[in-house]
């Protein structure tokens, strides 16, 4: 006797190449699966939910704690003034990203040149960057923001704009060795071939390196993006009108904390587009280095 052939039946993609039935089989598997896996996920956070809604109803003081932190009432009337300030931060951070990208670009530049002449920079900017990343940025906006208008040089300068002279000179300490890490992590090989085509050493590190670093080390400029979201509102400190500050003047007024809840929740929205594409460029990121892909 003579065994029964196997069945290998072959289905046309719509691409033009043909799907056997064992791939069709491991499709729907893997279709099985991920729609467990999303129940089961979905059923843990509503576990999840149940749980610390019920522990925050059996607590006792809950109710006071409700009413200083989640008043509806307060929230609707301070939110106006949150969202005004919140307008100072956006505009702050705007800025402030300009600065940081041309600060520590010319930072990491310095730091990755190899020319004799550039020695001395070299180590300021070692300096400066090791400096800068060993003192917390809310020390950085003291000293910004009281030390500058002790000096009596340059008369009254609005709070906001030393607060966002600090924010630049911060950050830019820690998005240099970002961008730092990313030009090292460029093959020798890349600048080599770029010379040997006749591009000077300013177009090869403009054309070649740069944009291979950026998208090398692009996860973690968003991050700094991200934090430097939420710092903005430490200009407060300096005693510039922001979206905290506004919160604190309600809350000085009205002795209920019920605002500062509405300037959280309005940099969390701020935060959260950046965050969803930080979490998905990341993703594509490793699916590519693990399929083996190119850009």
């Amino acid at each position: 006797m003579t065994a029964a052939p196997t069945e290998t039946r072959q289905y046309n993609a719509p691409d033009g190449h043909e799907v056997s039935q064992v791939e069709l089989k491991r499709r729907q598997y893997r279709v099985h699966q991920q729609i467990q896996s999303t129940i089961t996920s979905l059923i843990s956070t509503i576990v999840f939910i149940v749980v610390i809604v019920i522990g925050l109803k059996l607590s006792p003081g809950w109710p006071r704690v409700k009413e200083t932190f989640f008043s509806g009432e307060y929230f609707v009337k301070s939110f106006p003034h949150v969202l005004d300030g919140l307008w100072l931060n956006i505009r702050v951070l705007l800025v402030a990203v300009v600065g940081v990208a041309i600060l520590s670009t010319l930072i990491a530049l310095v730091r990755t040149s190899r020319s004799p002449i550039l020695f001395p920079l070299r180590i300021l900017a070692l300096i400066y960057t090791t400096v800068m990343r060993g003192v917390p940025i809310i020390v950085v906006l003291y000293l910004i923001g009281f030390g500058i208008p002790g000096l009596g040089l340059f008369g009254r300068i609005d709070p906001s704009v030393l607060g966002t002279i600090a924010v630049v000179m911060g950050y830019s300490a820690y998005v240099s060795e970002v961008l730092r890490a990313g030009f090292n992590d460029v093959h020798p090989s890349q600048r080599a071939s770029a010379r040997s085509l006749g591009l000077t050493s300013g177009q090869t590190t403009r054309l070649i390196v740069i944009p291979q670093a950026l998208r090398k080390v692009a996860p973690a400029l968003m991050n700094d993006f991200i934090s430097m979201q939420k710092d903005v509102g430490l200009i407060s400190v300096l005693g510039a009108v922001d979206a905290v500050r506004a919160a604190q003047i309600d809350v000085a007024s009205t002795y209920n904390f019920t605002p500062y809840v509405v300037a959280s929740l309005l940099f969390i929205l701020m935060s959260v587009p950046f965050i969803l594409l930080n979490d998905w460029y990341t993703e594509r990121l490793r699916k590519r280095e693990l399929s083996g892909g190119t850009v």
